[in-house]
């Protein structure tokens, strides 16, 4: 059983897909706490969660008749059944999205046969969760996958330009800058991305909050 603490259709906020219609499960509960986190009542550990089988999840998004599916939370890949929900929904042909923190080990599904998309973030210093981060991932990426920066100071764009660099992430995968919402200017970013003439670099806003209320859920 896995533990959803809700369902909805959206268009994906961020991500390569950002824009497309799809269907969200987001699930209870986060091995991390960053600063800056806007969905720290899913992470709570009297937060309200349904447990649900592999089998009911996949019933509901057919259901929903969209080909995206969105794994979120929280951090989904701590959802000891994730893995048989990824491969039944595979299955049945979606398309299937884990955003995921960045800190847990992604080998076992990076192996499966139908493998998700991975949209992993690299956690800079302004989320006081940089430590908790698993570089070893990034060896495990595809062109498919993406690793977002979520930027709050000057300090996290240099710290990100490093981590980028290092890694070569340009060469391996699709990498966005995306800002705290609230705590830097876009305009900032474009001109770090500028002067250091990152071409392979995508800035994205979080789209949902231009169109929402920033702390409405279910969008």
């Amino acid at each position: 059983m896995l533990a959803v603490v809700e369902k909805f259709v959206s268009i994906n906020g961020e991500g390569a897909r950002a824009g497309e219609l799809a269907a969200f499960i987001r699930f209870k509960g986060c091995n991390l706490n960053c600063s800056y986190c806007d969905t720290k009542w899913a992470n709570c550990a009297d937060a309200k969660a349904e447990m649900q089988s592999a089998d009911e999840l996949v019933c509901w998004t057919l259901e929903q008749n969209v080909c995206n599916v969105t794994l979120t939370g929280g951090e989904p890949l701590l959802q000891k059944q994730l893995a048989q929900l990824i491969e039944k929904l595979g299955q049945r042909g979606l398309r299937v999205e884990i955003e995921t923190n960045g800190s847990v080990p992604l080998d076992d599904f990076n192996a499966l046969s139908f493998r998700p998309v991975f949209t992993m973030d690299y956690k800079l210093p302004s989320s006081d969760m940089e430590a908790f981060m698993n570089t070893q991932n990034f060896a495990l990426l595809k062109q498919s996958d993406t690793v977002k920066f979520v930027v709050g100071s000057q300090e996290d764009l240099n710290r990100a330009l490093a981590v980028l660099r290092q890694f070569q992430l340009t060469d391996k995968c699709h990498v966005y800058f995306s800002p705290v919402f609230g705590s830097i200017a876009p305009a900032d970013i474009v001109e770090f991305m500028k002067e250091h003439h990152l071409n392979r670099v995508r800035l994205q806003l979080q789209m949902h909050k231009f169109i929402w209320p920033p702390d409405q859920k279910g969008v």
